[in-house]
């Protein structure tokens, strides 16, 4: 039984509503608003907060495979799967695969897990995407960011792959060269009619037959399309009725490219039940197909997903200046600082379990955990008798902080805070993504995975805290 074991997914804390857009341009708009990567996350960052997600619970030393798909990786040549695998702290033994340039990559990222886990392997598959729509247009107000991820395996899978098919042949609707930032748009009508419409349909139709089964068999169709009307006509052409189509999250969080199918694909197994049938037609350059059915482990605790959690979770006061500004299309003048240096390499590379994986060390003779890890206790004073010790995913709270209006900052104002985990130790950080009177003296935080600087083409990546995503009842 070949399928998906766990999912998981991400939208970011920050909203624009297209409202505020159209204002800048004196033009009306449609309603809803679109997910804004911080300006200091992008699809690694995201990949990973959507793969921590999936693997809550879950050890990652198990793994044997880690895949990363995006059309916005932050690197054109330096592969971006070890940095996620990295901060999921698995094995050094395992194989890392990037997949890029299409639409498809997810679709095409996942089918490829599943061969792996037909051979027996477990591999982890994480989505993201933080495209760039040309200001004034409609890519700028139809694009949201966001993720998702997959653990692939062969045993306890909560959705079995029980029929593929796929099609792939050269079209130019959406696309991006090397000299822009900007995803280019071809002419609507000529590419749903000629291209899109006749690609999904045969590929729905094609799997549909393999799978011997009709429309009214499954509980809902995965259909990704740039648009929600596109979505809605081609349900309508393959024969499924509206309340069998999975909401893409066009109004609320807006097209995620490579990560919007998937992203659709955690919410229907988030109301899935065990027995259903779920339809999956990913597009770029043609379509995969997949047919999944929802098996009984997916009533296990920990087994469904909670997409709506994530979208609920929101701030959606940003103004388009600060979109702007985060994204770089702004010359704003720099701040009268000495210029930032790039992080040591030597450093970076030589601790990567502290930089990635969020590691310090526990004394072993008195137990005191402490960060960043060191070879002198701070408790007891031994020397060189310490173990490795994680603190991401346990507990912590804001011991102090401070709000800094004066620093330098993409966000102002800046808030840095003191954080003590359970069990101990204490690490000193920035906290993001959070509203000033929701920040109190033991507030419960997580860690999160942000992007620290990028200097001379180097990105450094290191945890941050966010205020702690409350479990709904």
């Amino acid at each position: 039984m070949i399928g998906i074991k766990r999912c998981g997914a991400y939208v970011p804390f920050n909203r624009l509503t297209r409202k505020k857009i159209g204002e800048a341009y004196g033009k009306k708009t449609p309603p809803g608003e679109r997910a804004v990567a911080n300006y200091d996350e992008d699809s690694i960052t995201m990949a990973v907060a959507a793969a921590l997600d999936c693997t809550a619970g879950y050890d990652t030393k198990k793994l044997d495979g880690v895949y990363f798909a995006s059309t916005t990786a932050p690197y054109d040549e330096k592969q971006c799967a070890t940095v996620l695998s990295g901060a999921l702290d698995t094995r050094k033994e395992i194989r890392t695969a990037d997949f890029a340039g299409t639409l498809r990559a997810g679709s095409a990222a996942m089918l490829a897990a599943a061969d792996a886990a037909a051979a027996g392997k477990e591999i982890l598959v994480g989505i993201a995407d933080c495209r760039l729509g040309a200001a004034d247009g409609p890519n700028e107000l139809n694009f949201g960011d966001g993720g998702a991820a997959f653990l692939m395996g062969d045993t306890d899978v909560i959705a079995e792959i029980t029929a593929t098919a796929n099609i792939s042949a050269d079209f130019h609707d959406l696309w991006r060269d090397k000299e822009s930032r900007f995803v280019r748009l071809w002419e609507d009508r000529f590419a749903i009619e000629e291209f899109y419409n006749k690609v999904m349909l045969k590929a729905g139709k094609t799997v549909m037959e393999k799978a011997g089964l009709q429309p009214s068999d499954f509980s809902k169709v995965v259909i990704y399309a740039h648009v929600a009307r596109y979505q809605a006509a081609m349900a309508k052409k393959l024969g499924f009725a509206p309340e069998q189509v999975q909401d893409g999250n066009y109004v609320m969080v807006g097209n995620t490219g490579a990560a919007c199918a998937p992203m659709m694909l955690v919410g229907a197994l988030e109301t899935a039940a065990p027995g259903d049938k779920i339809l999956y037609l990913g597009y770029g350059e043609g379509c995969d197909a997949i047919v999944f059915t929802v098996t009984e482990a997916i009533e296990q605790p920990g087994a469904r997903p909670n997409l709506t959690r994530r979208i609920n979770n929101k701030k959606n006061t940003m103004n388009y200046e600060k979109y702007l500004r985060w994204r770089g299309l702004l010359n704003c003048e720099p701040a009268r600082r000495p210029r930032t240096m790039r992080s040591s390499l030597p450093e970076y590379y030589r601790i990567p379990e502290k930089n990635l994986a969020l590691y310090g060390c526990r004394c072993k003779k008195c137990g005191t955990p402490q960060f960043p890890p060191t070879r002198i206790c701070v408790e007891c004073n031994a020397v060189d008798e310490t173990e490795p010790y994680r603190f991401y995913g346990r507990n912590a709270v804001i011991q102090t902080f401070t709000v800094d209006y004066l620093a330098e900052s993409q966000d102002p104002p800046n808030v840095v805070a003191v954080v003590d985990f359970g069990g101990g130790g204490r690490m000193f950080t920035f906290l993001v993504d959070a509203e000033l009177d929701q920040v109190k003296v033991g507030a419960p935080v997580e860690m999160t995975f942000r992007c620290l600087q990028t200097v001379d083409g180097i990105r450094t990546y290191f945890w941050k805290a966010v205020l702690k995503l409350q479990k709904e009842d």
